[in-house]
């Protein structure tokens, strides 16, 4: 047996979702005649509380687009330093925006509302003037931190204090919502779920989602927003490659992950859990208890030791020369969380 913890994206379509995708039905979407797509963007818009919404092949893409609609060359966007378009993006905002990154140091990849007003500086010729504001929720680099919704909207209401714009990269702020769902007493539900959904993403003008990234679906992101600016980020879409045809098949995927895969995400935060207390009962050196779906362990020569433990049958993730990342998913059962302990204590054994 292989326990694939490297990320959540490496999970397969489910017997359900290849029925959903073969029965499908399809339209070109670039002439807006795809009506599962065109369902989709309506059903997650108003799942989020946005006017409309954008399919795009990849979260990278969608936040890209935001920063491109939202922004113009010559222009500051602030961050925190652990931030996905900072570090996995390929410096696509430089290229496609014209635009600077400007980093600010975080805990676990949240900022302190006061630091970022302190950074917004007054006009001055001398700067690169701050347009935009991105926060990512939850946050990868930080641990798989999950940002309260309410955190969210001081961070935002200093950003637009000082005349800036906020964008949200949520490609897992589905595992926010369930976590701060199952904070509830009255439990993580749909409809809980849903609740959290609409407060995490409120303060944000622009919200990215993925669909690939917890939810179990193969492809796909959606950004969303006002209606006038998903028509002005359709054009940038186009202009970026992502104007695809009969996209229904996706779509399909999407909504099936939706309907099947959201409810499940709490499993994967308690199996998180579950792996990180063994771990940290067996003596590894783990980082703060799981918030969402990702347990980071830090060990010196972390690509060593990840090639001999995918040896015994489970693959994890070096990021850098000293820590891994773990990240459980709707693939990832009871018996996988046991089959990972248990490599992991033959190598301390070892």
């Amino acid at each position: 047996m292989i326990v694939d913890l490297r990320s959540d994206t490496v999970t397969r379509p489910t017997p359900g979702m290849r029925a959903a995708i073969a029965a499908a039905a399809v339209g070109d979407d670039v002439f807006g005649e795809d009506a599962t797509m065109n369902a989709l963007e309506a059903r997650v818009a108003a799942m989020l509380g946005k006017e409309a919404g954008l399919f795009t092949p990849t979260g990278t893409m969608a936040n890209q687009i935001a920063i491109r609609c939202l922004t113009e060359p010559g222009d500051e966007v602030i961050l925190e330093a652990d931030a996905h378009p900072f570090h996995y993006e390929a410096g696509a905002a430089a290229v496609i925006s014209g635009v600077t990154l400007r980093l600010l140091q975080g805990a676990r990849g949240v900022l302190d509302p006061e630091l970022l007003r302190q950074a917004v500086r007054p006009p001055n010729v001398h700067h690169a003037p701050a347009r935009l504001f991105c926060v990512e929720n939850t946050a990868n680099r930080g641990g798989g931190t999950v940002i309260p919704a309410a955190h969210s909207a001081r961070l935002c209401a200093v950003a637009k204090e000082a005349g800036l714009s906020c964008h949200l990269d949520g490609a897992r702020i589905w595992n926010a919502a369930a976590a701060t769902a199952a904070q509830s007493p009255a439990g993580a539900g749909a409809t809980r779920i849903q609740e959290e959904l609409s407060a995490h993403v409120a303060p944000f003008d622009t919200v990215n989602v993925c669909f690939s990234k917890g939810l179990g679906a193969p492809v796909g992101s959606m950004l969303v927003g006002p209606a006038s600016m998903m028509a002005r980020a359709r054009r940038f879409r186009k202009m970026l490659g992502g104007g695809m045809r009969q996209v229904g098949i996706l779509a399909a995927a999407c909504d099936y992950a939706l309907d099947h895969h959201l409810p499940l995400i709490g499993a994967d935060h308690q199996r998180a859990h579950a792996l990180w207390i063994g771990l940290r009962d067996a003596g590894w050196n783990v980082e703060d208890a799981p918030e969402s779906n990702m347990v980071y362990v830090r060990s010196p020569d972390a690509p060593t030791l990840t090639a001999r433990l995918e040896s015994r049958g489970v693959r994890c993730l070096a990021l850098g020369h000293d820590r891994i990342r773990l990240v459980t998913h709707h693939e990832v059962d009871d018996a996988g969380v046991a089959a990972a302990l248990e490599a992991f204590g033959a190598e301390r054994a070892a």
